[in-house]
């Protein structure tokens, strides 16, 4: 709103302010409506909601295959540690005689 030291005086001038508040008052009636639209603010929340719980499962998933490789993997590493302590006995004997 203009304050009573700038009042506009001329038909132009009262118009432009006539328009001014109209776009200022349709702006305020969208924001409103955009608040009172319960359907679409809850329609939004669960496709954020959605899109969390894609990107967890993805997370999830990838650790679990990490996990799955271990497991996969662990004889492989447990045979070369016993092959690694065996050639370390066959070394220290040798040194001892």
């Amino acid at each position: 709103m203009t304050s009573p030291e700038t009042t506009p005086e001329t038909a132009p001038e009262i118009q432009q302010e006539i328009e001014k508040t109209r776009e200022q008052l349709g702006q305020t009636v969208e924001q409103l409506a955009a608040k009172a639209d319960v359907k679409a603010r809850a329609r939004a929340k669960a496709g954020e909601m959605r899109a969390r719980a894609q990107d967890k499962a993805a997370e999830l998933s990838s650790r679990a295959r990490q996990s799955e490789m271990v497991r996969q993997r662990w004889p492989l590493a447990v045979t070369a540690a016993g092959l690694l302590a065996i050639a370390a006995g066959l070394v220290w004997r040798q040194l001892e005689t």
